[in-house]
């Protein structure tokens, strides 16, 4: 891809006769938002490792800028950075400490100020001086995240950027990243089990398993590539009938209390309500949620679980 920030080729990482990631290829355009996602134990992490040169690849090529990884580690990692809840900080160090610590890692002019400017944007004022044990699990991953961005990076790996977070936090969070990307064209590869929260940031979604890539497209196409529906009904008369018609028919369905949540294929939508009419059922209320990314999730990863 010409204009590609980060690629990867035929990338493979076995440990032992394990095949942890296999043979995969990707890239993510200048300026994209990439979500890269899979069930546990699909290869996401330790392709991350293998990005950031934590781990050495068995086989296959990273570049970034068009330099190769492996020979150009330094320069290619000053301008590249990562955010993660699954690893810690050092706990007796305060925010500010940390903070400051690694942005001795780059090359970066003002640090001082740099360095204020993160913990303002971040919203860590008031916790500057705590130090991180003291802190609770959404304001770590606050903070994990204010240190991704101390360096102005062009290449992002987010990993569960806004676990833990409240959700006014995370709205909040979500804004800061759009608008650096906006700004800056900050390339953005993330990961997340937040099915909505992909949906709405990312340009492009890669899913793995078992190691492999076996979709690359867009959040709306691999949601649109699912056929069912959710249907979703407060019934006033004829629950009991509703329940028969789905076990009959083999669909799907959820209770809560009066209201039940059915699984229908989006063609035979029509036919299902019109089936409904015929058994005297009578509903208050109706909504009907098309496919989404989640189901896509569930169900690609159910196929290749009993496979």
């Amino acid at each position: 891809m010409a204009d590609a920030v980060l690629e990867v080729k035929n990338l493979t990482k076995k440990f032992g006769s394990f095949t942890a990631v296999d043979n995969i290829s990707f890239s993510v355009r200048h300026g994209e938002i990439l979500g890269f996602l899979g069930p546990n134990g699909a290869g996401k992490t330790t392709t991350i490792q293998m990005l950031l040169g934590v781990l050495t690849p068995s086989n296959g090529d990273i570049s970034y800028f068009g330099k190769d990884l492996i020979h150009n580690r330094e320069e290619i990692l000053e301008q590249v950075n990562f955010s993660t809840t699954y690893t810690n900080l050092p706990w007796v160090l305060s925010v500010l400490e940390n903070l400051t610590f690694i942005s001795f890692l780059y090359d970066i002019k003002h640090r001082k100020k740099r360095v204020e400017e993160i913990i303002e944007l971040f919203k860590l004022g008031d916790l500057r001086k705590k130090t991180m044990s003291q802190l609770s699990a959404g304001q770590q991953t606050r903070v994990n995240l204010a240190k991704a961005f101390v360096n102005k990076p062009k290449v992002l790996l987010l990993d569960e950027p806004t676990a833990s977070l409240d959700p006014d936090i995370a709205r909040y969070i979500r804004n800061i990243i759009l608008k650096d990307r906006d700004l800056n064209k900050t390339t953005i590869l993330w990961t997340s089990h937040n099915m909505p929260e992909v949906e709405d940031m990312c340009d492009r979604v890669i899913f793995i398993n078992k190691g492999k890539i076996i979709a690359d497209d867009t959040p709306d196409k691999l949601a649109g590539s699912i056929q069912i529906a959710h249907v979703e009904l407060l019934i006033k008369d004829g629950l009991k009938r509703t329940t028969e018609y789905c076990n009959k028919h083999k669909l799907f369905f959820r209770l809560q209390h009066r209201t039940i949540i059915i699984d229908v294929k989006e063609k035979k939508l029509a036919e299902f309500l019109r089936d409904l009419m015929d058994i005297d059922v009578i509903y208050d209320e109706i909504s009907i949620e098309k496919p989404t990314l989640e189901d896509y999730f569930l169900q690609v990863a159910g196929d290749y679980e009993t496979t």
